[in-house]
């Protein structure tokens, strides 16, 4: 049984931008409720550009001015026509993407310039040896991009001052406090592969970078040295392990040569350097975790001794893909060698990670234990709706018939709605088990109850005003099932492109139109969202029109 003080303990478990409400040209419209109020100081800044220079601003599909408004936090338009950057957000979110864009714009010609005024407590100034930029740089700044995509930053080689340092080249790393140095270290492991002992020599301004600079007061690096051998294990094929550490710490891992650097807050540094010594205490033997029971980071599945097997996998596969999705740590726990002692001839099985992550990876496994041992966690088992605005998980008992179409070809229906609310759905027998906060929860029940609708006929929502999360889109009548594809398929193909959830359903007055449903409200030219949805449905219907008058 899970054991998670969390969560509801009458649970029968074995476990302890900017939208518009108005109809646009396009004729599409977003929810626009419950949208963030606007900052006291927000306001509109433009740029004027060259031609060149809104070319290499907009990068491949939009990409590079997407890049700088996530990093700035700052929406970004570019007319083309007008040649005009406009920048929209407070004043320090607009003075950060204009720095950006113009950081941007001035690679064309050469190195970025970097003045004092530069640094608005969010660049990280980094040494690179001459020998290593190469390297670090990677074929057409491939290495680079991967990196300012994995940690959301914006990076470029650049000149502070009078001239250049023949020995080094400075890279500078704009960014949130978290991902700067996700980022930096990231850099200075692929420098020490090309440059060994590089960080030795640099280390002190390493570890001293934006100390006690995040909300918390309490940021900083802690550091451990590994063997040869130790270094392996601690990494995990491809980088497995140490991924799993990262995102189930929430501190930022990264091994430099032989030397692991833990970044974050002083209980994230914590629970990264615990979390590692039991990954090396298993090499030994069982592990036992003494006071788990008052840990909040944990979560503690009983696992019935006949689907040990089942739920580890092959050297261990089963369970190192539930921890690569969800971003846990699993491993199975005993006291003084005591093994198959559990209740009922049970192992324990301990889930460490944040709430999300945990309740995923422990619904996941009681999900194929009940698949194993039918009846095991749902047996006497009762709806329950939360009212509960925090996290926690609401119940649907189900028939198997509703639970074979709400489940899809190899869960990719389940997936969907999972994906398009926001919470997490996994279903556990004929009961489906929906967890996050109280929106998330009812967002995930409705998309639930209008799937099961449409297996008996038409959906009728009447109204989408009060909703953030939907975007309706008027499909010319000739084009309807165009769009919809033979049997749903190329709504479902820009379901998958997109992560949301899309049907026709009827308003108020009987009139059909497309809803495209998601938490995710995407950006004009990025991909993911309800934008991206929307574009994809408007080329589609752009494309059966001009074929239409091709054919007279």
């Amino acid at each position: 049984m899970g054991r998670d003080n969390s969560r509801d303990r009458s649970e029968k478990s074995h476990s302890r931008s900017r939208s518009r409400s108005k109809r646009s040209r396009s004729e599409s419209r977003n929810g626009d409720a419950g949208k963030k109020s606007k900052p006291d100081d927000y306001g509109v800044d433009t740029m004027k550009i060259s031609d060149d220079d809104a070319a290499f601003i907009l990068g491949k599909g939009g990409k590079t001015k997407e890049k700088v408004a996530r990093v700035s936090e700052a929406e970004i338009e570019l007319f083309e026509r007008d040649l005009i950057l406009e920048f929209r957000g407070s004043k320090m979110q607009r003075r950060k993407a204009k720095k950006y864009a113009e950081g941007v714009m001035a690679q064309r010609t050469g190195p970025v310039n970097i003045t004092e005024d530069f640094d608005d407590g969010d660049m990280t100034m980094l040494m690179v040896p001459q020998e290593a930029v190469g390297f670090v740089t990677g074929r057409a700044g491939n290495f680079l991009r991967a990196i300012e995509e994995e940690w959301c930053t914006l990076m470029f080689f650049c000149e502070v001052g009078s001239g250049r340092n023949k020995d080094f080249e400075k890279l500078a790393i704009f960014g949130g406090v978290r991902a700067r140095r996700g980022a930096e270290l990231k850099v200075l492991s692929a420098v020490e592969t090309k440059v060994p002992g590089y960080l030795e020599k640099i280390k002190s301004d390493v570890l001293a970078r934006d100390k006690g600079k995040d909300d918390s007061g309490t940021w900083g690096t802690d550091t451990m040295t590994f063997q040869d051998d130790e270094l392996s294990y601690a990494l995990g094929k491809q980088g497995g392990t140490r991924k799993k550490l990262e995102r189930s710490s929430q501190c930022v891992v990264q091994y430099v040569g032989h030397t692991a650097l833990f970044s974050g807050t002083r209980e994230e540094r914590k629970r990264a350097r615990m979390y590692m010594k039991w990954l090396f205490e298993q090499l030994e033997g069982p592990v036992y975790v003494d006071g788990w029971e008052d840990r909040d980071d944990c979560t503690v599945v009983d696992v019935p001794s006949d689907c040990i097997g089942y739920i580890t996998g092959a050297r261990r596969a089963a369970l190192g893909s539930m921890e690569e999705e969800w971003g846990s740590l699993m491993f199975f726990m005993s006291e003084h060698d005591e093994r198959g002692k559990g209740r009922g001839g049970s192992e324990r099985l301990v889930i460490f990670g944040p709430d999300k992550a945990r309740r995923g990876t422990e619904l996941k496994i009681m999900s194929s234990i009940e698949t194993k041992s039918p009846g095991f966690f749902t047996r006497g088992l009762r709806e329950k709706i939360s009212g509960r605005r925090g996290f926690d998980t609401d119940r649907l008992v189900m028939r198997d018939e509703e639970v074979s179409y709400a489940l899809g070809k190899e869960g990719a229906t389940r997936k969907k709605l999972e994906l398009a609310s926001g919470s997490i759905l996994q279903y556990v027998g004929h009961v489906a088990f929906i967890a996050g906060d109280l929106p998330e929860r009812r967002r995930c029940r409705e998309f639930v109850q209008w799937l099961l609708q449409q297996r008996r006929g038409t959906v009728t929502i009447a109204d989408i005003k009060d909703r953030d999360d939907v975007t309706e889109v008027n499909i010319p009548a000739n084009c309807k099932g165009w769009v919809a594809g033979n049997r749903g398929s190329e709504l479902r193909r820009m379901e998958q492109l997109s992560g949301t959830y899309m049907f026709m359903a009827v308003d108020a007055r009987g009139e059909e139109r497309l809803l495209i449903f998601g938490v995710n409200r995407g950006r004009k030219h990025g991909d993911g969202g309800r934008l991206h949805a929307e574009r994809l449905v408007k080329d589609m219907v752009r494309e059966k029109q001009a074929d239409d008058k091709q054919r007279g």
